[in-house]
């Protein structure tokens, strides 16, 4: 992948990963430990592995952006999740330690945490009012896919120079980190 990217695009100086394995969410008594290990390595060791290739040259630049997409989910902990949020979690600590360890190298390594987001999909089958989520987010709604694109946007962007480590809750208020 990284040869394609630099003969095509040249050396990415802004990785933005978005990778989950799909599965059933279950109670987590039920839920099989294959489960936990693939979220973890979808989330986790994905980007372990993104950072691993593409950050070197980030490094011989002087500048780059990594911005991962997480969730709201883990900081709700809801009923079913336990291996989504156990390694989207992991994800957490991998991006944390990254960003103490290459700052000093100008990159900064930032995550974005959509809520429920409105998809093509969900406009495409008239499903966007989600009457029993909309109502506990404090702004009433879904956000929409361009919300989660202008957070990426900004925090690739310059105006987003000194800001790292950072985990960006894009869903309307639906979860509020405390400090």
């Amino acid at each position: 992948m990284r040869a394609r990217i630099e003969t095509e695009l040249g050396s990415p100086d802004i990785l933005v990963t978005n990778a989950v394995g799909q599965y059933e969410w279950k109670p987590l008594l039920q839920q099989p430990a294959e489960d936990y290990a693939s979220q973890f390595a979808s989330a986790a060791i994905q980007n372990v592995l993104m950072a691993q290739v593409f950050i070197p040259a980030m490094i011989h630049k002087r500048w780059g952006r990594i911005i991962a997409i997480s969730t709201e989910c883990v900081m709700q902990h809801n009923p079913g999740q336990s291996a989504y949020v156990a390694g989207k979690r992991g994800m957490d600590g991998v991006l944390r330690g990254l960003a103490c360890e290459i700052g000093e190298h100008q990159i900064t390594v930032n995550q974005v945490a959509p809520g429920w987001t409105i998809s093509e999909r969900d406009r495409a089958s008239g499903s966007q009012k989600q009457d029993h989520y909309d109502k506990n987010v404090p702004l009433r709604r879904r956000g929409e896919d361009t919300d989660i694109a202008n957070a990426v946007a900004f925090l690739a962007s310059d105006l987003a120079n000194f800001i790292t480590g950072v985990f960006l809750p894009v869903c309307g208020g639906n979860i509020m980190p405390g400090i």
